[in-house]
């Protein structure tokens, strides 16, 4: 399993089409945790278990738009099992994983 990365692209988004496209093609890849598309800087940073530039590859394939990485970083949190609530309990189902997202974002943007 690949290590949990945080990863900032640059793309060119004209228009709210080409925003569109990059969004759908976004929530496509499993492999990714959590997204942000920047539309008037023409960032997205995206998190997850993921090998980055394989998933800038398969996006620049997608949106047939060239994509740029920025920034790459390798985000240090809990093991799914530690993080948050410690797994499915009762009907929360689910709440660690979140709390990772976020941690791994703030790590991100910093």
């Amino acid at each position: 399993m690949p290590p949990f990365y945080c990863m900032i692209m640059k793309i060119n988004i004209d228009c709210a089409g080409c925003y569109r496209k990059i969004r759908e093609a976004l929530l496509k890849i499993e492999e990714l945790e959590s997204h942000l598309i920047e539309r008037k800087l023409g960032r997205v940073s995206v998190c997850g278990e993921f090998v980055p530039q394989f998933v800038a590859i398969r996006l620049r394939k997608m949106i047939n738009r060239r994509v740029e990485i920025l920034e790459i970083k390798e985000a240090v949190v809990g093991s799914r099992e530690t993080a948050g609530n410690g797994g499915h309990h009762g009907g929360e189902g689910g709440g660690g994983g979140r709390q990772r997202v976020m941690v791994a974002a703030a790590a991100c943007n910093k």
